[in-house]
């Protein structure tokens, strides 16, 4: 009975909220991660950082997207039918193309690393090459991993996946910390003996940290490489100890599976439109990237004298030669990133746990279903993403100071936060996108989100390449074009899901409720900082223990608090939402007695 149950799955939001658990957990490492990070590799050696991941994140989605999904779907479809025999074909298949495509993706990255870096055409950057070079690998091992989590994700069951990525966080922690540690005081060693610092001649200490940068931030990415073979070990033994939860007597009740010969077609013939749609979307990163590395240099080359009058005060405290004010201003932007994938990679797992329950309704045609599941994505989209950006929003310079204070990275706090408030008004918008696209994915629509992503992302382009290169605007473009392209996205693909499912949405209690409560939660988050910072003493200059501190921690305290009221007094959740959790009938009761739930 055990394995029975095992084998049916997890419900959509026991499942997601494993997933947002383990993903919780693996930002919070995340964070832990970039601080001391940040702190080695410094604003120039974290703009190196970013600009690989910006060329390794498209090949690294290209490599695997469509194949999730694809088995995912076709997993839960199988398991919906009964048709156990074929699930296992299916896996079979997919761990083949898995690695070609993975195996691919690595030498690609490869082959690209030095005319990406060096050339004038892309982001003419010849420090960030060996970043690059350390990270590519981990596109195969990253393929292998999910050949795995897209199976069990199938079989709606999320654990597989959280708990690598958690392996795969600690990993890249550990040894990423501890080798760009270890290049830094290497090369610095080089430097105080006389010696060339990794091959280049240094007059001054700001001379000797401009070369190694480069190496510690290879170094440090090499870390990410690492992790994957770690994610990858414990789903391999995983497998091998507990297995899927399909027992002998499922398999011998289930039909004769399709040749695999016919299960590499579907799974190919399904992956084109949503490999086609992550290429566009990528591509477009990487031409965002290449586009605003290139266009803030040319803002640069024009007028200098705006640069230095705008950021004379961070461009002195981090002591930036003229020739890395690009690379210092992206890197600010970059930890601005950090936040902005903050809140919708948390909430991907909705995406990810609605895939095989809107697949298995929509193969049993079970309406009610399907209006419960999409209800239910949006609803729990809403109730996540709107208090914690704004929340985000209201607290993001003194958020930014409790993590950066002291650091390499404390100059650029006043140019990151206005992007981290920007991205953390605009979560929800940026948080949704992703599950409706899985969502769409499953009905078997993964052609709509290509057609709006080729419109949003040419918008995005256009903004980038228009904004970037205007002098007294630079790198505060750069969010304006993906706030463009997300918003037409998520409008587009809403429109076309609602109308494929004949769902009708019921907006009041669905989203407007949880949207008030939220909006609510992030003006007491920003009247209480305000209050507070005036009350507590400022303390000690440079330190962490001072007053904007407990201002911003009892301000998030209280947020919280008031939000859980402002959720009962809205009537925002109901019991039937309570109980679709684990342990959900105890917790409904307790809430109903607390008048938090009608």
């Amino acid at each position: 009975m055990a394995n029975k149950n095992r084998a049916q799955g997890q419900s959509l939001l026991s499942g997601a909220m494993l997933l947002m658990m383990t993903t919780v957990i693996v930002h919070v490492i995340g964070i832990i991660y970039k601080i001391p990070l940040t702190a080695i590799l410094g604003p120039v050696g974290r703009g190196y950082f970013t600009n690989a991941y910006e060329i390794y994140t498209p090949l690294y989605a290209i490599s695997m997207a469509g194949l999730p999904v694809a088995l995912s779907k076709m997993v839960a479809e199988r398991m919906a039918t009964g048709k156990y025999r074929e699930v296992h074909a299916i896996r079979s298949e997919a761990r083949k193309l898995y690695f070609i495509t993975g195996l691919a993706g690595t030498v690609i990255l490869w082959a690209l690393a030095w005319p990406y870096t060096h050339s004038s055409v892309f982001i003419n950057t010849p420090e960030a090459f060996w970043s690059i070079l350390m990270i590519a690998p981990s596109i195969l091992f990253a393929c292998m991993m999910s050949s795995y989590r897209g199976y069990y994700e199938g079989l709606r069951n999320m654990a597989p996946t959280g708990y690598s990525q958690v392996f795969e966080t600690i990993g890249k922690l550990v040894f990423g910390l501890i080798l760009a540690k270890w290049v830094q005081i290497h090369g610095l060693a080089q430097f105080k003996a006389g010696q060339p610092v990794y091959g280049v001649v240094c007059k001054n200490g700001e001379e000797a940290a401009s070369a190694i940068a480069p190496f510690s931030a290879a170094a440090a990415i090499a870390g990410v490489t690492i992790g994957t073979i770690l994610g990858l070990l414990y789903l391999l033994i995983r497998h091998k100890t507990i297995g899927d939860g399909i027992t002998q007597e499922m398999l011998l009740s289930s039909p004769e599976p399709e040749k695999g010969k016919s299960l590499r077609s579907q799974i190919i013939r399904f992956a084109i439109p949503v490999v086609t749609s992550s290429l566009v979307l990528n591509v477009t990163n990487f031409i965002d990237a290449w586009t605003v590395n290139n266009r803030v240099l040319a803002a640069v080359h024009k007028a200098p004298e705006v640069f230095h009058k705008m950021y004379a005060a961070e461009l002195a405290a981090s002591n930036v030669l003229d020739k890395d004010i690009k690379s210092f201003l992206y890197g600010a932007y970059g930890v601005a990133l950090d936040f902005r994938n903050l809140i919708p990679t948390i909430i991907m797992a909705l995406g990810l746990s609605a895939i095989p329950v809107l697949s298995g309704a929509w193969a049993t045609k079970d309406q009610a279903k399907m209006k419960s599941a999409i209800q239910t994505v949006l609803k729990t989209t809403t109730l996540l993403a709107v208090p914690t950006g704004f929340v985000m929003a209201a607290l993001s310079e003194p958020v930014l100071r409790i993590l950066y204070v002291g650091t390499n990275a404390e100059s650029t706090i006043s140019i990151s936060a206005p992007f981290v408030a920007i991205y953390g008004i605009f979560a929800l918008i940026l948080s949704v996108s992703t599950p409706i696209t899985n969502m769409l994915q499953a009905i078997g629509r993964a052609d709509v989100p290509l057609k709006a992503l080729l419109i949003g992302a040419s918008a995005k382009i256009v903004c980038d390449f228009t904004l970037c290169s205007i002098p007294s605007i630079n790198i505060k473009g750069a969010p304006v074009g993906t706030i463009v392209c997300y918003l037409y996205i998520v409008t587009h693909n809403l429109i076309v899901l609602l109308k494929e499912t004949k769902v009708k949405v019921d907006w009041v209690s669905v989203v407007l409720k949880p949207f008030a409560a939220g909006a609510l939660a992030g003006g007491v988050a920003y009247g209480f900082y305000e209050l507070f910072v005036r009350v507590f003493p400022e303390g000690a200059p440079g330190s962490r223990m001072a007053g904007f501190t407990w201002a911003t921690l009892l301000s998030l305290v209280l947020s919280v608090l008031l939000w859980v009221v402002f959720l009962g007094m809205l009537r925002v959740l109901t019991s039937q939402d309570i109980e679709s959790l684990p342990k959900g009938k105890k917790i409904a009761k307790v809430l109903e007695k607390m008048h938090v739930i009608g």
